[in-house]
């Protein structure tokens, strides 16, 4: 919750009991995809310090429907609302109605009162303080005979369903695989081509979300793992294509692998449907927050697009 009264930042929802209301804005609260969310209280810091009677505590959702019998809210005769097993789709406003009475000290005379709290939820993946981002950037050299031979662009497609194999398991793949042919000058060799070859992969192949699903812990913890393995893989690939034209080639192809040219580059993303905007989200310019109604995000990039082809009234859209 806020660590005082004064207090004038927006809730970055980590590992806190609760957050408190304000009855003069909204409160942003961001809740990790898959977790459950802090108590959001129906009642401000200075209420919460004082006697209330008769309270009686009215929840909606972003629906504007009452939040009584839903399976994922978690309320309380308290007016604290909890939100279980964080979807995109719960995202939105959260608001409550706090009905209770005053009763005069001296005349002992009673009047109804009311104040209303706002909590604007975002589903979100906090992205500070990890290994890696959910993504590499890859890129490998091979040499070629002629830049313009059509075998070339044969070997490339190829060499994606090689490593399309290689990462099938893990719910990973790759993505905007190209390459380009280049001319290189090499003391006493020449002008030999070689195809610069480069490429992501990351954990979003059909599938993942189920996955993430049956993971007992946090998410972000498997689909890092999972992407950190198949880099792994890329990279033992590439050491066997040196040992193979070293020991057992007898001849060596004309496309064949430029001995230490694999690299991989850890490249900051979200996963499909979310975005970073350190606008939006000031408080939480590190977080993966879940696309606002009018944009949308279908791949790992770092940011939500406007969508101005459909009308998109839902959180998380993947596509337009």
């Amino acid at each position: 919750g806020r660590a005082a009264p004064e207090e004038d930042k927006h809730s970055v929802l980590t590992q806190v009991d609760g957050v408190y209301g304000n009855t003069k804005r909204a409160e942003n609260v961001y809740v990790k995809i898959f977790q459950n969310s802090p108590f959001l209280i129906c009642m401000d810091f200075g209420l919460a310090q004082e006697v209330v009677i008769d309270p009686v505590y009215s929840w909606t959702g972003p629906d504007g429907t009452s939040l009584e019998g839903q399976t994922y809210a978690n309320l309380n005769e308290t007016g604290k609302l909890m939100l279980t097993g964080f979807k995109e789709f719960m995202s939105g406003a959260y608001t409550c109605t706090l009905s209770h009475k005053i009763i005069e000290t001296t005349t002992q005379e009673e009047a109804d009162a009311s104040e209303t709290y706002i909590f604007m939820v975002y589903g979100c993946f906090l992205q500070a303080y990890r290994e890696a981002d959910h993504a590499y950037q890859i890129s490998v050299r091979f040499t070629a005979k002629e830049c313009e031979l059509a075998a070339n662009a044969q070997f490339i497609e190829e060499l994606r369903k090689i490593l399309d194999s290689i990462i099938w398991d893990l719910t990973c793949r790759i993505a905007e695989l190209s390459y380009r042919c280049h001319s290189i000058r090499i003391p006493n060799h020449g002008l030999p081509s070689e195809l610069f070859v480069t490429f992501q992969v990351d954990p979003f192949a059909p599938g993942w979300e189920e996955l993430c699903r049956q993971v007992p812990y946090d998410c972000e913890e498997a689909t890092n793992r999972r992407v950190q393995q198949a880099r792994d893989l890329m990279a033992e690939f590439f050491r066997k294509q040196t040992y193979a034209l070293q020991h057992v080639f007898q001849a060596v192809p004309t496309i064949h692998y430029v001995d230490s040219s694999f690299s991989a580059t850890p490249v900051d993303s979200c996963q499909p449907g979310f975005g970073k905007s350190s606008a939006l989200h000031e408080d939480c310019a590190g977080c993966c927050v879940v696309c606002s109604p009018g944009t949308f995000s279908p791949n790992n990039d770092v940011s939500c697009q406007p969508c101005t082809r459909a009308k998109i009234t839902e959180y998380g859209a993947k596509s337009c």
